[in-house]
């Protein structure tokens, strides 16, 4: 009645014989839940642009989200989070597996994720997050279980630490009935959601502030010339990754393995994560791609000199 038929609230309050404060509470709950979505047609805005060089040159679905320069990294953070949920949500179908990461970023996220209905659906956690100081359950799960109720999914948490100490323990623990029920979910997943860990990003991803990597496994990173994480997978700046030793301890899947989940969305937010995402482009790592427009404008930047 209001958007549609364009009805006043006192108009719709006298046919649904109800006051107006209860249809301004409907209709806040309607935008609330993504039942009602406002977009607004811009004829000045940049970000379409950006998002058709982006598809051009990277082969990548992009969502751009418009922010000005003088905003902070945290209210970056949360408005390109508050899109990705927006963007997520139709995507989301019955009988899907989806692979969700976990961090500062899929923190945000799930946050502002809105309610849809699937049924048969399972949220299955793509890479362990213990380490020697924390179980990491309750950071991991709290975003799972976010997902798992926006959707009605099962959730599938997999309670490993993020890396091994031996990639022996690892090659022993993946022979082991209970993992390898986890691996086969991700193995079959539909969709996998993920962000970038840097090291250098304006928010610190969590990886490298929670306890996860000690001074010698910074090294490596550093002499492999790691520019990012997916999942606690590193690559470097041209997308290779499969000689770097500390991928063998991850938990996380094998790049080659992600690149065959059918829809791979990446959230990135911040462009100190332009290295980083530059070489998950390179990687092959994404479908669909949504940030803000900083990186936005730096990555088309880049990538034209």
């Amino acid at each position: 009645m209001y958007y549609l038929q364009d009805l006043t609230m006192n108009a719709i309050a006298r046919e649904l014989r109800t006051s107006r404060s209860t249809v301004s509470r409907l209709l806040s709950m309607a935008r609330d839940t993504g039942l009602v979505q406002i977009q607004i047609n811009n004829p000045l805005e940049r970000a379409p642009s950006l998002e058709q060089q982006i598809r051009r040159r990277f082969g990548v679905e992009a969502h751009v989200v418009p922010v000005t320069d003088i905003v902070s990294d945290s209210e970056v953070l949360d408005r390109v989070a508050i899109q990705a949920a927006r963007t997520i949500g139709p995507l989301v179908d019955s009988n899907a597996i989806i692979g969700v990461a976990w961090g500062s970023t899929l923190s945000a996220v799930s946050h502002h994720l809105t309610r849809k209905v699937t049924h048969d659906s399972t949220i299955v956690q793509l890479n362990g997050a213990g380490n020697t100081q924390t179980t990491g359950i309750t950071y991991a799960s709290e975003i799972l279980r976010r997902f798992g109720a926006a959707y009605g999914a099962r959730v599938e948490q997999f309670p490993v630490p993020a890396f091994f100490d031996h990639a022996e323990t690892k090659t022993a623990m993946w022979a082991e009935r209970s993992v390898k029920r986890i691996l086969d979910l991700q193995r079959r997943m539909t969709m996998a959601i993920f962000g970038l860990g840097s090291i250098d990003a304006g928010i610190p991803s969590h990886v490298y502030s929670g306890g996860y990597l000690d001074d010698a496994d910074l090294r490596v990173l550093e002499e492999n010339r790691v520019v990012g994480d997916v999942a606690t997978v590193f690559f470097r700046a041209d997308g290779s990754h499969q000689d770097i030793l500390l991928n063998r301890r991850s938990t996380g899947p094998e790049l080659n393995q992600l690149r065959q989940v059918r829809r791979r969305i990446c959230v990135v937010s911040g462009e100190t994560k332009i290295n980083g995402l530059r070489g998950a482009l390179a990687a092959g790592l994404a479908t669909d791609l949504i940030l803000d427009e900083g990186s936005a404008r730096k990555l088309i930047r880049e990538q034209a000199r």
